[in-house]
């Protein structure tokens, strides 16, 4: 083996050694003037092809149970071949073979299972040599080795070169924390979580962890190591503090140089202690930027004999020549009295103050002496010091100081600061019309250098946000927004205009007046704008909507579109938990946010990986600005975002079941069909949303809708989604990119025009996927296989129990002619019927076991039997009934075929979809005839 790119571990595989060679033929060929050799087939003519050639035994890692294999092969084009076009082919198969030791030339055709069809991008004419590159995945590899096998059933093709590799995640050290090499897990384990090793000389609360992603990445590092007191992070190594630097506690910080008055002789320095002649009449200290302070002193020369010694300290704020006692501000670590030993951490401090600290010694006999005299056993020593600390500007209150129906006037005040220390204030206000529909007409910023401001060409009757930022004039961070809605109109003249507002960190203040108008206005709206089609929504639907989608990629700047869209949240209102999830850019986590003014709520995160371009964050938050524009109870609410610090997030509300079509396979037959079909009913309202809005989503799936603990569904996942045109049947042509070929529509996988009427094809896929609890569409056929079967009309069979009516939508959602499609609104009043009409899904449509069941009697194309009653369960997705099987005593697949219903409930299967999926293959096994192939409409 050799090490290659990307953590990625490389098995040199050149078909140097071919142990079946049937009809396949070594070739020596010329390309750009280089020799190279082949494997070669060419029967065109001949009909019932079956040329297999095998690799060598390869031999597997134990860790690696997902290899890679990438195949360079040239195919021949069928029709530069004179007769040949019945029997030629341009496909040919890859399949696999485990075993825990060499067999040497012994072949078993049967022993070999598909792995998929591959065809060509590129097709060789006869003067024109395309050489192709396909790579495959082999997964759940268990055994010590195995065999790769190439079956030709009739083309002309040649085997270049394989490799197989199979990826890691390199050894590595982030944050101090060393962690080992992996091996990249499979689909069943996206992130696969290691424990690391805290480097030299660093410490950690919690054991340091990483999780390795299927494509060989480090992703989410957790627990997070720090140097030890005396060392500071140089290069991820941590390293002693140098002669006259010191560092107290463990953490990321680095080495500060000790302050005045104190010394450090060695390197790798806790403290400073105080010079010599330093004690005693002057405390020693060291300031803090943290609000924070360290005082320390000598005890006294002479205690006269007692060890009882104790210490207080006092504390003195003068401001303006007026001193007053720091009071119950300023804390004490650990206490400010009956001290023993001879420091404390002092903090809680205000900038730009002077502090006048006195400590105080005290013994045993301390309380003995008079209240107004000072006892020989008590010793005071005094210093002051000068707070320079951050002091960040911050708005107290805001004022309406004029308006008129099309103009206002605002001012706000600023906490005192001193100003001959501290650099000067600007502001920034954000204003903008805000409607009764879903989005903000305008966005206005203006930038201010004083703290007044008159706001011009306003419209009567019309409600604004207006948000108000202060920072330092060094360029600062921005603190204190301050948030107010101000209604303007023609009001009587003594009245005055209502505004209510919201300060960060405070309490909302709401005029009940206005709410009130506010409400009545937008109910009378919504009662204007429901009409007869709005028959069958809910009283939360009926608002439909006025506004057309905006495509953010339509703005010069997307930051633009990010602020119009989503609001800004800021990250101390965050708390991510736990991982949940990778998505394309970053890591998905599950959350907590407290905003000021609301209640805690749970949320989902979804990060931005660090190291990304800015075409990727534009990328990422363009979804947010998508979500940003949506309000339905079917669509996936955006919470908000954080753009304006270093780790871009994405915020929405947290769906606890997560993806449907897991949540569907970990339930398999535990929801009845009134059930399913409510759950469709939901994904149908929020997609008749997003049509009405002629908007179209491209990648509708069950993986793509999430799920709540009320078995709410929402439509989720933007990425692909884009604007239509204003005309309702106009298209988006993509430039590109992946398209999930077992949703899409034929007419957009061919043309890559997409339609609503595209998105119902998809939709049609998922109501599949929904009765059928989670099955793979098309099971393990390839994506070749799937469009060649569309195209010659074929469509996916009834799921098992699945109502007649149901099954008659389906097929309506998969008519070529995508004109004579259903629409969605179409859609959701067909569901709202047959939900409340539930007699109507009693009706079950026809279901044939060896069609709808995953390989019902066989283990590979050549129809021989299973090896194993574990294999036969596998194959069905009922491997939690091994054991049940075994302690009955059932092991071979001839005990299988004699089982009846009542044996089956007895060894444990009670579920009824469970066990009729059991039976209906049992009834397919017994079928020899039974072929894995789909329905034609």
């Amino acid at each position: 083996m050799s090490r290659g790119p990307q953590g990625s571990v490389f098995i040199s595989l050149m078909l140097l050694v071919s142990v079946v060679l049937f009809q396949w033929e070594v070739v020596q060929r010329t390309l750009n003037g280089s020799q190279f050799y082949s494997y070669s087939v060419c029967n065109v003519g001949e009909r019932e092809q079956d040329n297999w050639l095998r690799t060598t035994f390869i031999q597997r890692r134990p860790a690696a149970s997902r290899v890679f294999v990438e195949i360079q092969f040239i195919v021949r084009d069928c029709n530069s071949f004179d007769g040949a076009s019945l029997t030629c082919k341009e496909t040919f198969n890859l399949y696999t073979s485990e075993s825990d030791a060499d067999v040497g030339t012994t072949f078993r055709k049967g022993q070999f299972k598909k792995v998929t069809t591959i065809a060509p991008d590129e097709i060789t004419s006869k003067n024109d040599l395309r050489i192709n590159t396909e790579t495959r995945v082999v997964e759940n590899l268990s055994r010590k080795g195995f065999y790769l096998a190439f079956q030709d059933i009739g083309a002309c093709i040649a085997i270049l070169s394989v490799r197989v590799y199979y990826k890691t995640c390199p050894a590595t050290v982030k944050s101090l924390a060393s962690f080992p090499e992996t091996v990249a897990g499979g689909e069943n384990q996206a992130l696969k979580e290691v424990n690391g090793v805290c480097t030299d000389n660093a410490i950690s609360e919690n054991l340091p962890r990483i999780y390795c992603t299927v494509d060989g990445e480090w992703v989410v590092p957790v627990g997070q190591c720090q140097c030890k007191p005396g060392y500071e992070e140089v290069e991820d190594t941590c390293q002693e503090c140098q002669q006259g630097f010191f560092k107290a506690a463990a953490s990321g910080d680095k080495c500060e140089p000790c302050p005045a008055n104190t010394q450090s002789l060695k390197s790798g320095a806790l403290s400073c202690p105080c010079m010599d002649g330093f004690y005693r009449s002057h405390i020693c200290f060291l300031l803090s930027p943290l609000r924070k302070l360290v005082l320390s002193w000598s005890p006294p020369a002479d205690t006269g004999g007692r060890n009882d010694i104790t210490y207080s300290v006092d504390c003195q704020r003068c401001e303006s020549n007026v001193c007053q006692a720091c009071g119950e501000k300023i804390r004490y670590e650990p206490a400010s009295t009956g001290l023993t030993d001879t420091k404390v951490l002092v903090s809680e401090l205000d900038a730009h103050l002077n502090y006048t600290f006195t400590v105080e010694a005290h013994s045993g006999v301390s309380l003995l002496a008079l209240p107004r005299s000072k006892p020989p056993s008590t010793s005071a020593l005094t210093t002051s010091l000068h707070y320079t600390g951050e002091y960040p500007p911050k708005i107290t209150s805001m004022r309406l100081v004029e308006r008129t129906p099309t103009s206002l006037s605002l001012s706000w005040d600023v906490s005192p600061r001193p100003r001959a220390l501290s650099p000067p204030i600007r502001y920034e206000l954000n204003y903008r019309k805000k409607d009764d529909n879903l989005g903000m007409t305008t966005y206005t910023v203006l930038k201010l250098e004083k703290n007044l401001v008159q706001v011009n060409e306003l419209n009567p009757g019309t409600a604004y946000l207006f948000r108000v930022q202060a920072f330092t004039g060094d360029g600062g961070n921005k603190i204190s927004l301050i948030y107010f809605y101000c209604f303007l109109g023609h009001l009587p003249q003594n009245n005055t205009a209502v505004i209510f507002g919201a300060a960060v960190g405070g309490a909302v203040m709401l005029f009940i007046v206005a709410v009130v108008l506010f409400l009545r206005r937008r109910k009378r709206n919504s009662h204007t704008r429901q009409g007869p089609e709005d028959t069958y929504f809910s009283s939360s639907e009926q608002l439909k909507p006025l506004k057309t989608y905006v495509d953010p990629h339509t703005y010069e700047d997307p930051n633009v579109a990010v602020l119009k869209f989503a609001t800004e949240i800021h990250p101390s209102h965050v708390t991510k938990q736990k991982v949940i999830g990778a998505g394309e850019f970053g890591e998905v986590y599950r959350g907590i946010l407290k905003a000021p003014g609301r209640k805690e709520v749970a949320v989902a995160i979804k990060t931005l990986k660090p190291g990304y371009t800015e075409k990727q964050r534009q990328d990422f938050l363009s979804e947010a600005s998508i979500m940003g524009q949506f309000a339905h109870q079917n669509i996936i609410r955006l919470e908000g975002v954080v753009t304006k610090f270093k780790h871009a997030m994405i915020v929405t509300e947290y769906m606890e079941n997560g993806a449907l079509d897991r949540y569907l396979k970990d339930h398999d037959g535990e929801f009845s069909s009134f059930q399913l079909v409510g759950m469709l009913r939901g994904i149908a309202a929020g997609m008749k949303y997003l049509s009405d809005m002629s908007y179209v989503h491209r990648d509708l799936a069950a993986r793509n809708i999430l799920v709540n603990n009320t078995l709410e569904c929402k439509v989720s996942d933007f990425g692909l989604s884009r604007v239509l045109e204003d005309d309702p049947e106009g298209t988006y042509t993509t430039s590109g990119g992946k398209i999930p070929i077992r949703w899409t529509a034929p007419e957009a996988i061919a043309y890559r025009k997409f339609t609503s009427a595209s998105d119902v094809w998809s939709f049609g896929i998922v109501m599949w996927e929904v009765m059928a609890f989670g099955e793979r569409p098309y099971w393990d056929m390839s994506n070749h296989e799937v469009m060649k079967a569309i195209n010659e009309a074929f469509r996916l069979p009834a799921p098992m129990d699945c109502p007649s009516a149901v099954y008659q939508l389906m097929l309506q959602c998969w008519l070529q002619d995508r004109s004579k499609r259903p629409r969605f609104g179409d859609i959701v009043s067909l569901l709202d019927k047959l939900l409340r009409s539930p007699d109507s899904l009693k009706t079950i449509a026809d279901f044939d076991p060896r069609v709808s069941i995953r390989l019902p009697s066989t283990s590979g194309s050549d129809g021989s039997p299973f090896r194993s009653v574990s294999e036969w369960l596998e194959s069905i997705k009922m491997s939690q009934y091994s054991e049940n099987f075994t302690c009955a005593g059932i092991v071979t697949m001839d005990q299988v075929l004699q089982m009846k219903n009542e044996d089956i409930k007895n060894i444990g299967v009670r579920l009824p979809g469970h066990l009729k999926r059991i039976a209906y293959s049992i009834l397919g096994l017994k079928d020899q005839t039974s072929t894995l192939s789909v329905f034609a409409v």
